[in-house]
């Protein structure tokens, strides 16, 4: 079984190799940026990609996303630090088959990923119930779980304005303005202001 780990940090990406290692039959393959990813996936499609959100460059939620997209039979699992509802409610969105959070129990990983590689899920317990309640929050079932608020600084952002100017146009204030960017790089996994237009873009929320 081959297995993509998709992640900047070598620690993290030796941690996740030496805990498969135990394993003989799971061959690791690695990469630290969506790019690398990509001409792993067209080269030699692993049977499970473990994509961690917060990539340098594209958003592991873009590239998951991308490849979901070429083959939407594909089995991603989407990894990360936060173990946020909006976050796992992405992936549920996207196509993803599971969702890993890196503070987890490390002895449970390698039952996840085999899980998905034979076709089933693996979501944090409660998942499910967790993002209803979410989507029910926001009265929104669909997908984004934007606010308008939110959309509407996206849109801007989108469109070149500073946030000086989005904070005029929506009547708020600088401080918030800059506030909600910088949640909305969090929940959507952007780094840099630019980023989140693109992922925004990416993702059809503007």
């Amino acid at each position: 079984m081959k297995v993509l780990i998709v992640d900047d940090h070598p620690i993290v990406v030796s941690g996740v190799k030496a805990l498969l290692a135990t394993d003989a039959d799971i061959d690791v393959l690695e990469a630290g940026s969506a790019e690398a990813a990509e001409t792993i996936v067209a080269a030699d499609p692993p049977d499970v990609a473990v994509v961690d959100i917060n990539l340098p460059g594209l958003s592991g939620f873009a590239f998951a996303q991308r490849v979901l997209d070429r083959d939407p039979a594909a089995r991603i699992v989407m990894f990360s630090m936060n173990d946020d509802p909006v976050f796992i409610a992405q992936a549920m969105q996207i196509g993803a088959k599971g969702y890993i959070s890196k503070n987890d129990n490390p002895a449970g990983m390698v039952s996840a990923i085999r899980t998905v590689a034979d076709g089933g899920t693996c979501w944090p317990e409660g998942a499910e119930d967790r993002v209803a309640f979410l989507a029910e929050a926001h009265g929104n079932t669909g997908s984004t779980l934007l606010s308008p608020r939110e959309r509407e600084i996206l849109r801007l952002l989108a469109k070149g304005r500073s946030l000086s100017e989005i904070a005029d146009l929506t009547g708020v204030s600088y401080k918030t303005c800059a506030g909600t960017c910088a949640a909305l790089r969090t929940r959507l996994g952007a780094r840099t202001q630019m980023e989140l237009v693109r992922v925004a873009i990416e993702r059809k929320l503007v």
